[in-house]
């Protein structure tokens, strides 16, 4: 089981890649670094610092934000270990750091970025992470960044017509209850899988840290920044059913494997899982919001959604759709500015 196979970022280092568009993400893990820190310091047990410690990234994309996740975890262990044994981590510490994603994702510019001051071993490791794809308990703590928020299919009847959970949009955007149950089954199913493959993974006492987004309970995805700008993404690709150049058909079927859960739906799935232990959930505050500058908006879309758009209604068609993209941020620029907020967050998780 795993997502659309077209659903990674935009690979290299060009203008339009997710490595040039990516500083949102890498904002969130800066803001992050201190709890993350405080989090491992507290709930970490030193006797799982052995001579070999294992990390593992799940959803790395090409980088550059993989380094700074697994470079906060590496920090904080050994800032850990220093201060409860005196010892300088360097020299008994082999520290392997995994990078998992798709096998499509671009791992040949992530090995070229990797930072030549690293202090790890380090290995690529394709697969879906719906799936157990590293041997059993051999990871001490994994992450996810922007990757607890995917579904491995559209829900059954989403793209269907003549089915009353048909939907009109590209994604969820929570006003349509029977639309946004579908997600949430689907998602609360994903869910547990990539819970259940990772509970098999990491050592037990092992940490699983989670940082993206969520919305705050009641808050509709489409009332939120990121809901808008998938709205914008729609309504450009209807605007180029209409002028003829893609077909409706299509347009009407297209939907997006993505749900931003709420709050406590994450809590609740967390939670009825089993597999861990919530030791924090933190609200992690950016001082860099949103970028409102359609342009930038509209090349950062690009560089996350193109592939996706490109494989369903081809190449030529996603270039107009985000130059239309472009064009609607600047007509819809109050809306996105005064959208209500979303919640970053920052999830431990402790195997049990």
């Amino acid at each position: 089981m795993s997502p659309t196979p077209e659903w990674v970022m935009v690979g290299g280092e060009g203008p339009d890649s997710y490595k040039q568009h990516s500083s949102y993400q890498r904002d969130l893990l800066k803001a992050a670094k201190d709890k993350i820190n405080a989090v491992i310091s507290a709930n970490l047990s030193l006797d799982l610092i052995s001579s070999r410690f294992s990390v593992a990234d799940f959803g790395c994309a090409s980088g550059p934000n993989t380094f700074v996740a697994v470079q906060n975890i590496i920090d904080a262990v050994e800032d850990k270990y220093l201060r409860e044994t005196g010892q300088n981590p360097a020299d008994n510490i082999e520290f392997q750091v995994l990078f998992n994603d798709l096998s499509n994702n671009d791992f040949n510019t992530l090995f070229q970025g990797l930072p030549s001051s690293r202090r790890y071993y380090s290995a690529g490791v394709p697969g879906s992470f719906f799936d157990r794809v590293l041997p059993k308990q051999s990871i001490h703590i994994g992450v996810m960044n922007y990757a607890f928020q995917f579904t491995s299919k559209i829900p059954k009847g989403i793209s269907d017509r003549n089915s009353p959970m048909w939907n009109r949009d590209i994604h969820c955007t929570g006003f349509n209850n029977k639309v946004k149950k579908a997600y949430f089954d689907q998602y609360s199913l994903d869910s547990k899988n990539i819970l259940d493959a990772r509970a098999e993974e990491l050592l037990p006492g092992g940490l699983l840290l989670l940082l993206g987004l969520c919305l705050r309970d009641g808050i509709k995805m489409s009332e939120t920044y990121r809901g808008i700008v998938l709205d914008l993404i729609g309504a450009s690709l209807n605007d180029l059913a209409q002028k003829g150049v893609i077909e409706q058909d299509k347009v009407d079927s297209f939907n997006i494997t993505l749900y931003i859960a709420e709050e406590d739906e994450l809590r609740q799935i967390i939670e009825e899982n089993g597999k861990f232990t919530i030791e924090a959930f933190e609200d992690i505050i950016q001082s860099n919001g949103e970028s409102l500058d359609p342009k930038i908006l509209a090349v950062s879309l690009k560089s996350a959604f193109g592939g996706i758009i490109s494989s369903h209604f081809g190449a030529e068609a996603m270039r107009k759709a985000f130059e239309l993209v472009e064009a609607k941020a600047h007509q819809e620029f109050s809306r996105l500015k005064n959208a209500k907020p979303a919640m970053q967050y920052l999830i431990v998780l402790r195997k049990n």
